[in-house]
C-alpha cells in the first residue's frame, strides 16, 4: 500500500548553508532521500545520490579526488556528473553504464538549494524569495538544528506566535502577545498573519536591540511561502514614531528567516536566521545576535520534539485548531492542495 507524502514535490528546498557545504562530502537525507553534497575545486556545488551503485556504501564516506568522489569500499571512482570514471580492478574497462542519480542545485539567499522532482522542471526563479537576506542594506545570519519532529508542526509554531509567551518568557515572550488581537488571510500562494501591539514595553531581546528605555509599538507580521517557509517580519519602534503594520521602518526592523526542509516524516531540517537592517556593520553584533536568536529556537526544538513523541504516544487522539491556530492550519491546507497537484499518480495508484 503506497504512503501518502507528506512534502511538496517538484519544488526547491534548502540543502544547507552556504558555508556548511565544502569539499569535503556532506550527507543529508532530503524529503527520505540521502543525498550527498560537495564542492567541485571551482566551488560549484554537486549532489547526488550517497549510494555506491556497487555496493550501496554511502558516498559520503569517500574519498574525494579532484572534482569526483571514490568509494571507500571497493575504489569505484564516480565523476561529478554521478558517471563511473574508473573501475575497481584497474584493468578492466570504465562502463559508463555504471551511474548515480544527480540533483539539480542552486546558490541564492545564503543557501544551498536542491530541487525536489522532475528536474526539466528545475527553475531557479522557483526559489522562494527571501529577499531580505539578500538586499542592500541588511545583514543576515543564523544557523541548523535537526529537529525530530514533523516539518509541519515547526510550521504550526512560527504561524502561531502566541507561544512565545509561555515558551520564550524572559527573551522575546511577553503578556501582550495573547492579548493582542491577529488577522489572518490568505494572499495568493502565501499565508499572512499579522499582530500588532502599541504602546508596550519591549521585552528584553527587543529592549536591546533599540538601545533605549519608553513604550514602544511593536508588530509580528508571519508569512507562510510554499514549500515549507515562514518569515517573520519583527521589530519596534518608540511610540509616537510613527510607525504602522504597512511602514515600520521606524525602530528597530529584522525578519526572522525559517525554511523546514523534509528529512522523513517525523524530522526535518531546520534552517534559521535572521535579517536585519540596524547594526549592520557591526560583526560583534551579528554573533552575539545569532547566539541568542539559537537559543529562543533551542526553545521550540525542545517543545516541538516532545509534542511528536506525545502524537506517537497518542495515536487515538487528534490535534485541535482554535482560533490562534488559524495561520498554522491555512499553511497546511496550502500544503495539502500543493501536494495533490503534484501527486496525481498516488491518487490514481489509490483509485
Amino acid at each position: 500500500m503506497a504512503v501518502e507524502p507528506t512534502w511538496i514535490s517538484n519544488a526547491w528546498y534548502v540543502a544547507g548553508w552556504d558555508a556548511e557545504i565544502d569539499t569535503a562530502p556532506l550527507a543529508r537525507t532530503i524529503c527520505g532521500v540521502p543525498m550527498v553534497f560537495y564542492r567541485r575545486l571551482d566551488r560549484s556545488v554537486v549532489a547526488m545520490r550517497d549510494a555506491c551503485p556497487h555496493r550501496l556504501l554511502p558516498l559520503s564516506m569517500g574519498l574525494r579526488e579532484g572534482d569526483s568522489i571514490r568509494c571507500k569500499y571497493h575504489g569505484l571512482k564516480i565523476g561529478p556528473d554521478g558517471v563511473a570514471e574508473e573501475m575497481p580492478l584497474k584493468s578492466e574497462a570504465v562502463n559508463r553504464r555504471i551511474c548515480v542519480e544527480t540533483y539539480v542545485v542552486a546558490e541564492k539567499h545564503r543557501f544551498v538549494w536542491v530541487w525536489i522532482g522532475d528536474r526539466a522542471q528545475a527553475d531557479p526563479a522557483l526559489i522562494p524569495d527571501l529577499w531580505p537576506c539578500s538586499a542592500e542594506g541588511w545583514v543576515f545570519d543564523g544557523g541548523y538544528y535537526h529537529v525530530a519532529c514533523d516539518y509541519r508542526l515547526m510550521v504550526d509554531n512560527l504561524m502561531d506566535l502566541t507561544h512565545e509567551t509561555h515558551v520564550h518568557a524572559g527573551s522575546i515572550g511577553q503578556p501582550e502577545i495573547m492579548e493582542a488581537p491577529i488577522a489572518t488571510r490568505v494572499d495568493g500562494d502565501e499565508v499572512v498573519v499579522e499582530r500588532w501591539m502599541p504602546g508596550i514595553e519591549a521585552p528584553p531581546f527587543w529592549k536591546e536591540a533599540l538601545k533605549r528605555e519608553g513604550p514602544v509599538d511593536r508588530w509580528q507580521i508571519c508569512r507562510f511561502l510554499l514549500p515549507s517557509a515562514v518569515m517573520i517580519d519583527v521589530g519596534v519602534a518608540p511610540s509616537g514614531a510613527g510607525a504602522t503594520l504597512a511602514d515600520h521602518d521606524h525602530g528597530v526592523r529584522g525578519m526572522v528567516v525559517d525554511f523546514m526542509t523534509p528529512e522523513s516524516a517525523d524530522t526535518h531540517h531546520y534552517f534559521w536566521g535572521m535579517a536585519r537592517n540596524f547594526d549592520i556593520g557591526d560583526a560583534g553584533f551579528t554573533a552575539r545576535f545569532k547566539a541568542q536568536q539559537g537559543g529562543v529556537f533551542a526553545q521550540d526544538k525542545v517543545v516541538l520534539e516532545a509534542q511528536q513523541r506525545a502524537i506517537k504516544a497518542n495515536p487515538e487522539l487528534k490535534l485541535s485548531a482554535y482560533r490562534i491556530d488559524e495561520g498554522g492550519t491555512r499553511s497546511r491546507q496550502m500544503i495539502t492542495r500543493a501536494i495533490k497537484r503534484t501527486t496525481t499518480g498516488f491518487e490514481r495508484e489509490l483509485a
